[in-house]
């Protein structure tokens, strides 16, 4: 799958930190079992590439990726381990090389419009803002949408089930990233069953979106 493809599997891409390796399938289960199946778990803690390799062994349905690349050989490690997509909070050089390397598509991160014309000019198309509401949020989204036409974004950070909906109104929105879906206290809960019902919700927000794009009827 291209990583546009990924980003239209769904409205909301899960930012996701596991903290104890036992809760990766439980929680990649929940949250497919609610509609979710792309999973972005990030390199943030010491069990995160072994969570990935769990879920992508265990776990049907689940388009598991790997966040927080921010150095060439998280590429190897992320295939090494499964994983189907890369995600990075920003785009280095480096990194374009790696990229350029690697079998493993990537959602690269990008803040201001010098780095989207960097990240088009290597290549990209479908790019991660990153951090969201610290780079202009709604309004920045609109101001990109004239000079770059081609271009799809994944804007993350700082975005909640409140606010979603305004961002995928947004014609150069493909979907959006968070960590409202996996909150650090229900998963030390394990309280997989609320996490199946924020999956849920978030999956309405693409009815939602259609429903909002869709035409109005004319009165007779």
């Amino acid at each position: 799958m291209t990583v546009l493809q990924i980003m239209q599997t769904g409205p909301v891409i899960p930012v996701i930190v596991i903290d104890r390796l036992e809760d990766a399938v439980p929680l990649a289960r929940a949250l497919v079992a609610g509609g979710i199946r792309v999973l972005e778990l990030t390199l943030r803690t010491p069990v995160a590439l072994q969570a990935i390799e769990a879920i992508a062994n265990e776990v049907e349905g689940a388009i598991t990726g790997v966040g927080t690349i921010t150095r060439a050989e998280d590429f190897d490690a992320a295939l090494k381990a499964g994983a189907l997509f890369g995600v990075s909070p920003g785009l280095t050089p480096a990194l374009v090389a790696a990229a350029k390397d690697s079998t493993l598509p990537l959602l690269p991160g990008v803040m201001t419009p010098s780095e989207v014309i960097a990240a088009r000019a290597a290549g990209f198309t479908a790019l991660k803002l990153f951090p969201a509401q610290q780079a202009g949020g709604i309004g920045m989204l609109k101001a990109l949408a004239g000079p770059f036409p081609d271009l799809k974004f994944c804007p993350t950070g700082g975005i909640g089930a409140a606010t979603a909906p305004d961002f995928l109104a947004l014609p150069n929105v493909a979907c959006v990233g968070g960590s409202w879906l996996t909150p650090s206290d229900t998963i030390a809960a394990r309280d997989w069953a609320q996490i199946t019902a924020l999956a849920r919700a978030a999956v309405g927000l693409a009815t939602a979106r259609a429903l909002a794009g869709a035409p109005g009827k004319e009165s007779c």
